[in-house]
């Protein structure tokens, strides 16, 4: 029987995923080369994402929910193992050190500006400073330098080891199917597909793929997830020691001890060396002078184990989580430092993605294609697809197959040009239009669909809304006010029609009549609000990099500057401005409005924009369904010279063939 989905890792990420999806209903396979070199065991175990002052955005967000779903994922996981896996609401304290110049140098000087107390970055996550007095009687015996320390009592801990044991017993008592020495050598692919993958036992099938082997992933994909390694070691508390034995997790700079029933946990170096195994004196010395120094007294206790291993990190120490460049795959890697963490997250995100296509906005945080410089000139990587049948290559095309997706909060689409609904003749002419222009992304106007207004009636059976992906839009809204409500009745109408996850919208303010620019002021004020209602806001706006950055930075999903006044067919007017913003953008550009043929079409996808909007050239041309086909070959066109690059322009000639070689007389 072919599994309805193989995961590729056996560690902490893998197994949480695989339980997670056999819960749901879903055929599981495990594929793990060695249990025993998972980062699981690598770890410590601190659930800390207040502790380790893991900067605020995504990443925080996503360790915060992760933390606050511990509880009772490791309730579930005791209930169905019987076991223990050493999961403690303890708080975690990060003790302070006097450094030269008589500034801590984890927070004493921030906590002075900050005033005693409590401090805060989130209401739901508070933090408390500790002068040195306090702390010294908090947490009697530690070192005589630290001047005091920051008490973060929503951290807390789990036996990692206790934890990897647990997640294999449990994946093994719901029905998990566990293969161990199991190594995977390639992914077989096919038309953007994974048909299988190669291991040392043979080809091994499935309908969907979970790339989460950690440090090892580079091995499959050019992913840039690199191995860490870390150092660590254990002591044992004697039975009798000298003063009071420690009671709390301690995270100091550059080393953390964790307390556990007989012995304490200390980590953990972090180092840049490959796959080099072993544990080594200097590392060892290192990790046992930073614990001496923090708690002095734990020198007098007798080494217990030293272990390694290897964790997986990425450039920006973030994980790569969602889609792929293969409609199958889905990729959980990269978790660095935070893989004990962000298990019960990860599995959730995950499964709610494969079985359910819901995918949360978190994940556009997290998505691969972040590594792709929108100013390189090289294909980026995962945009090769190599075509592979029962295990052997075939012909490789010198093209890329297909392009690395396009991700607008968090969902994938494959093409980058959108259509709208407008100005057509007929159903029948936009219905041909746009399935010649192979889009998966149509706007339509909210308030012409609920007044029935002409050219829309019937408009919302004409479609198939479960194949393309509705942007409702603002249209004809001329105050922020307006547009917030307009949005809200779409969200609606986007529910009523079957996607009842759609929460985008197209976000139009025109006051003026005559040229139809947007108001800037009423569009911020409108992105500002519907963003804090949940929607993905994708603003149509003049080609203002000011405001597109403005927009970006109140989190919209989206910038859409005009080339021109809509509906004018003039083309590329505002190229300047529009190089500006696609070079500073953290969003998808979309050009819209203004585009009146193919060549402009291409020349905006050229310039680096994310997608295009069109509507009035193909709905207007006396032909369109040929000229939607046309605007397709344009897009994916320019689209491919951007990602090839052009060549230098020159004041002079310069012969294609050379002179040297020539025959002369």
């Amino acid at each position: 029987m072919i599994s309805e989905t193989v995961i590729i890792g056996g560690g902490v990420i893998g197994l949480a995923i695989a339980i997670e999806l056999k819960l749901r209903g879903t055929n599981v396979t495990v594929l793990c080369r060695d249990f025993q070199a998972a980062a699981t065991h690598a770890a410590a175990g601190m659930l800390a994402p207040d502790a380790e002052n893991i900067p605020n955005g995504a990443m925080r967000s996503l360790c915060w929910r992760s933390r606050a779903l511990y509880p009772d994922w490791t309730r579930k996981l005791e209930e169905l193992t019987g076991l223990n896996t050493g999961y403690r609401a303890c708080g975690i304290l990060a003790p302070v050190f006097e450094e030269a110049g008589g500034q801590g140098s984890r927070g004493a000087g921030e906590q002075r500006s900050r005033g005693e107390g409590l401090s805060s970055s989130s209401p739901s996550s508070p933090a408390y400073w500790l002068n040195k007095e306090a702390i010294h009687q908090y947490q009697p015996g530690l070192g005589a330098e630290v001047v005091g320390g920051w008490w973060y009592p929503e951290d807390a801990q789990v036996d990692n080891k206790a934890l990897a044991c647990v997640l294999r017993t449990a994946a093994e008592s719901v029905g998990v199917e566990l293969k161990d020495g199991i190594t995977v050598e390639a992914f077989l692919q096919q038309q953007g597909q994974v048909v299988g993958v190669q291991t040392n036992v043979g080809i091994i099938r499935a309908a969907h793929y979970v790339l989460a082997s950690g440090a090892w992933s580079n091995e499959l994909l050019p992913l840039p997830v690199l191995p860490r390694k870390g150092q660590m070691l254990s002591v044992r508390i004697p039975e009798v020691s000298p003063g009071l034995p420690l009671k709390r997790v301690l995270f100091g700079q550059n080393i953390y001890i964790v307390p556990r029933r007989d012995r304490l946990v200390i980590g953990a170096t972090s180092e840049d060396v490959g796959f080099i195994p072993n544990n080594t004196p200097e590392g060892i010395q290192k990790l046992l002078q930073g614990a001496i120094r923090l708690y002095p007294q734990l020198k007098h206790y007798p080494i217990q184990e030293f272990w390694w291993g290897f964790r997986p990190t990425t450039p920006d120490e973030l994980p790569i989580l969602g889609t792929s460049h293969c409609q199958n795959l889905t990729f959980a890697t990269g978790h660095y430092r935070n893989g004990i963490l962000l298990a019960p997250v990860t599995a959730a995100l995950i499964a709610d993605l494969i079985l359910e296509q819901k995918s949360d906005p978190l994940l556009a945080d997290f998505h691969y294609s972040r590594f792709q410089s929108k100013s390189s000139t090289s294909t980026p990587m995962l945009t090769h697809s190599a075509n592979f049948s029962n295990g052997h290559h075939s012909a490789i095309s010198p093209l890329p197959a297909q392009d690395s997706p396009l991700i607008i909060a968090g969902k994938t689409f494959q093409s980058r040009l959108m259509t709208g609904t407008g100005k057509y003749r007929s159903i029948e002419e936009m219905q041909q239009s746009i399935a010649a222009s192979d889009c998966q992304i149509v706007t339509v106007a909210v308030r012409r669909v609920q007044t029935k207004a002409p050219g829309h009636e019937g408009l919302a059976e004409a479609l198939d809304w479960t194949k393309i992906w509705m942007l409702p839009n603002t249209a004809g809204c001329q105050t922020a006010e307006e547009a917030i409500r307009v949005a809200r009745l779409g969200r609606e109408m986007a529910k009523l029609l079957g996607q009842k996850d759609n929460n985008f919208i197209k976000l139009e303010v025109i006051p003026d009549l005559k040229y139809l620019l947007p108001d800037p002021i009423g569009t911020l004020q409108a992105a500002e609000q519907l963003v804090k209602e949940g929607f993905a806001v994708l603003p149509y706006i003049n080609a203002d990099p000011m405001l597109a950055k403005r927009l970006e930075e109140v989190g919209c999903a989206t910038v859409m500057p005009l080339a021109s006044p809509i509906g004018s067919g003039q083309g590329l007017k505002t190229t300047a401005n529009i190089q500006i913003i696609i070079e500073n953008a953290g969003v998808p550009v979309v050009v819209d409005a203004g585009i009146g043929s193919p060549s402009e079409a291409a020349q905006a996808m050229e310039l680096g924009a994310d997608a295009l909007l069109i509507n009035s050239a193909i709905a207007l041309s006396p032909n369109p369904a040929a000229m939607a086909r046309a605007m397709n070959l344009a897009t994916v066109a320019g689209r491919l010279a951007y990602l090839a690059g052009r060549m230098p322009i020159k004041d002079y000639a310069s012969p294609s063939s050379p002179l040297t070689g020539t025959i002369t007389s």
